[in-house]
């Protein structure tokens, strides 16, 4: 197992729908691994702020900063027109 792995399969291992033995694997791999351990932690916290209902207000400059950076990646995905 690896990252890129464990991407393709996150959706699936948040709403517990993974088979137990590629479920096993996964765990293994976040056992090891820090980015894949944050990203898993980042969306479980997000899914379950978002089933509470909650609504938060993002500081002004962070949210400036954010919307800055998904602009230059998509930018960037997209390519020179």
């Amino acid at each position: 197992m690896n990252c890129d792995d464990m991407l393709k399969l996150l959706s699936d291992y948040i709403d517990c729908e993974v088979d137990p033995a590629i479920c096993r694997e996964l765990e293994k791999h976040l056992a090891d691994c820090d980015g894949c351990r944050v990203v898993v932690d980042n969306l479980k916290q997000t899914v379950r702020l978002y089933k509470h209902g909650q609504e938060y207000e993002l500081p002004q400059p962070f949210r400036q900063r954010l919307h800055a950076s998904l602009r230059d990646k998509w930018k960037q995905r997209r390519g020179p027109q």
